[in-house]
């Protein structure tokens, strides 16, 4: 099987307490740095179609700008409403200092 990972960054991208939008094919993809661990997660919100990207990152929960949904970024779940629907996740891997997402490989939390 051919490798599913797809590099979306460098590490010196994405300081901790950061998060940004990478965009893989068609799929928005929110990257984020909790603590020097990278975790991926859907962009938009299962609430509406807002980019978690240009909300907020507290510790591991990112903040819906819209609404104020919040979700965890290392397991995709709701953790606020209005949002209910928890977001799918994407392992992370780093080679050297690439920052490489399972895209193929997506999970439901």
């Amino acid at each position: 099987m051919a490798d599913r990972f797809v590099k979306v960054g460098k590490v010196e991208d994405l300081a901790p307490g950061k998060m940004m939008q990478v965009i893989v094919g068609d799929q928005r993809i929110l990257l984020a740095n909790v603590d020097g661990r990278y975790y991926a997660i859907d962009d938009t919100c299962t609430h509406e179609d807002a980019s978690l990207s240009a909300g907020s990152l507290r510790g591991a929960l990112v903040k819906c700008p819209l609404h104020g949904s919040r979700f965890d970024v290392r397991t995709g779940r709701a953790m606020e409403e209005p949002a209910e629907e928890d977001l799918k996740t994407y392992a992370v891997r780093l080679e050297g200092e690439s920052i490489l997402i399972d895209v193929a490989g997506s999970k439901n939390p």
